[in-house]
């Protein structure tokens, strides 16, 4: 009987983080940004011989040391991790593994949603729970008229969003608007939502929804398994283009609108990928050039960007009324203080 036993590995511990990061790194993995909780395997001799973590309602980050494999300790990390998951409430759980993983997952309780290039595969511990998802959207599906789709983060919701938006429902008959709700922004979801809602409340061609675990962000997608930041990239918009193709036949989506992004290499490569993959099938794509106001492209980078350098003058220009509002009003001073603590929250 091997003496081994999972523990939690505090964020403060930055012995057992190091050991941890080296074991991701001899098997060819990186450490995700994106953790909130790293649990490890030891031995006897407290050495770190697995290793897995959770973002949100998702596992990531898993590894097990070359000299210790078939000695089930992914069952242990498991554990672990499904249980910190279930004390939080969370009994719906996603991963993302390689495909030569995936059967161990699957002994697991595991079920694949979707797999993309041999490089990646999507997973969830229910057996129905994409279709179940893809049910209760049937049930918004517009009988009649031509449906279009956003998927929207809005951190915060500006006057780029909102030209997108009229763009939107002047090509369409109706629009279908997804906001990201994973909380990984420096606006909260509900209060994104709530300015969202504000701004568009004299259109009543759209129909809100909160994004789920089915459409995923750039902030929550994981990237520590792909060779490099333009893969990951690219192999992130297609496997959003396969869950989006379920989402949008379900509910008769013909068009999919998106704005570009002058400075960000990122968006310009997903929306490459977008145009790719959705050529190949009867989903249009409507790149939307970015709104400009006086020389500036309105994005919430640039938002917060004015917030950054307390230059409230430039966030009244680029912004709605309700969402200006909101920014200077005492309910978003811990909001605009976190912003002008933190000059990595300017980028996109």
């Amino acid at each position: 009987m091997f003496d081994y036993f999972v523990s939690t590995v505090d964020k403060s511990d930055s012995y057992t983080l190091k050991k941890v990061e080296e074991l991701l790194a001899r098997e060819g993995i990186k450490k995700d940004r994106n953790l909130e909780h790293i649990c490890a395997v030891f031995d006897s001799n407290l050495n770190v011989i697995a290793t897995g973590s959770a973002f949100g309602n998702t596992l990531r980050c898993f590894a097990v040391s070359s000299e210790h494999r078939g000695e089930n300790l992914l069952s242990l990390i498991m554990g672990h991790l499904l249980e910190w998951e279930f004390l939080r409430g969370n009994d719906h759980v996603f991963l993302y593994t390689k495909p030569d993983s995936a059967k161990f997952f699957r002994d697991l309780g595991f079920y694949e949603i979707a797999q993309v290039d041999y490089s990646l595969v999507f997973m969830e511990n229910k057996r129905n729970g994409f279709s179940s998802y893809l049910g209760k959207l049937s049930k918004l599906r517009f009988d009649q008229g031509v449906s279009g789709c956003i998927v929207m983060n809005a951190n915060p919701f500006t006057k780029g969003h909102r030209y997108l938006i009229e763009h939107a429902c002047s090509v369409c008959d109706h629009l279908h608007l997804f906001v990201v709700s994973e909380d990984s922004s420096l606006v909260p979801y509900t209060t994104r939502l709530k300015l969202i809602e504000e701004g568009t409340a004299d259109l009543n061609n759209i129909k809100i929804h909160e994004s789920g675990s089915y459409i995923i962000s750039n902030a929550t997608f994981p990237s520590y398994f792909l060779k490099d930041d333009e893969e990951a990239m690219k192999i992130h918009a297609k496997l959003d283009v396969q869950l989006f193709k379920s989402i949008a036949k379900t509910l008769d989506i013909k068009v999919r609108f998106v704005g570009t992004e002058p400075s960000s290499v990122v968006t310009g490569i997903y929306n490459q990928v977008l145009c790719e993959e959705l050529s190949k099938s009867a989903i249009e794509l409507d790149i939307v050039p970015r709104l400009e106001i006086d020389g500036i492209a309105v994005s919430a980078s640039s938002v917060r960007k004015a917030i950054f350098e307390n230059d409230y003058d430039t966030v009244k220009k680029l912004v709605p009324e309700t969402t200006y509002k909101y920014l200077i009003s005492k309910e978003a001073d811990p909001l605009n203080e976190k912003i002008k603590r933190s000059p990595e929250s300017i980028q996109h």
